[in-house]
């Protein structure tokens, strides 16, 4: 499985080594993992991951199925895969051992590698992402809403306006929520279409919808921030007994945001998670 990663600084703050024809070893300074939610890619760290590269290394990962990353429909789209390509991140492009920051689906991918490979996490940013099982009856609703989008968009505008204020499941009109689908979007033939496969979408979804995962939750051994946009998925009982059951969780609030909050707003949520980063990777 080939993933596209990016790397936030100009020049890179480490080198590939052209006899082995591999990155080495990090050793400048602290590294740090950026991963997407689903259907997302790693442009959405873009603003997060420009502040970080002033003073860290920090990396996006195109996970498999998105952005950049292969797409094969022989691959396996598990909780384990997803897993394993964040490890192998962080080992070959030697990062590690790192702080991990992840949007929903990535925030569930890094919790797990970090229990799974505590050796590898120095520290853990859990954004929007539930613990509980959220059941059937959710993924039903998914497939329902992929079913629904009026593909192929005739301009991204058109897409920018359906997912921003014509998507049955927008509340109120966000301008952000159209401008992060319109950056997943890619031009085809007919129109504009996702660079991903919604079947593939909902494979990935399915592998952890059913399942709760608070016993990964507990397992996680460094200090770990939970943030929610006060708007977003994750509600405030959930995210603090998700903070409760970690051995060192922290919490914090995007206040205005909803699930999108490092991309609404993200110098609100840059002062939310500077705090906790600064207090594990120094100054």
């Amino acid at each position: 499985m080939r993933l596209a990663a990016w790397e936030f600084a100009d020049p890179p703050k480490t080198g590939l080594d052209p006899a082995e024809g591999r990155t080495g070893p990090a050793a400048g300074p602290p590294g740090v993992l950026l991963l997407h939610g689903l259907m997302g890619r790693a442009s959405h760290w873009a603003s997060t991951a420009r502040w970080l590269a002033a003073r860290h290394r920090a990396v996006a990962l195109d996970q498999r199925g998105h952005g950049q990353s292969e797409k094969s429909a022989r691959a396996a789209y598990t909780r384990e895969a997803y897993v394993e390509d964040a490890e192998a991140a962080l080992e070959q492009l030697g990062l590690a051992p790192a702080v991990l920051v992840g949007h929903a689906m990535g925030a569930l991918t890094a919790w797990q590698l970090a229990a799974k490979r505590p050796d590898l996490v120095r520290g853990l940013i859990i954004c929007d992402m539930r613990a509980s099982a959220l059941g059937a009856a959710s993924q039903r609703e998914w497939a329902q809403w992929f079913k629904a989008w009026p593909v192929p968009f005739a301009t991204l505008a058109d897409v920018r306006k359906w997912f921003g204020e014509d998507d049955p499941w927008v509340e109120r009109p966000s301008p952000a929520r159209g401008a992060f689908y319109a950056e997943v979007m890619h031009e085809s033939a007919d129109g504009w279409r996702p660079v991903f496969e919604p079947e593939q979408m909902l494979r990935t979804r399915e592998s952890w919808v059913y399942d709760a995962h608070w016993e990964e939750l507990a397992q996680v051994r460094c200090p770990t921030l939970v943030v929610r946009g006060v708007d977003g998925e994750l509600g405030r009982a959930e995210a603090q007994e998700m903070v409760r059951v970690l051995p060192a969780g922290h919490y914090a609030e995007v206040a205005e945001a909803g699930h999108l909050a490092h991309y609404e707003l993200p110098l609100a949520w840059r002062a939310s998670v500077l705090p906790f980063l600064d207090g594990v990777l120094g100054d």
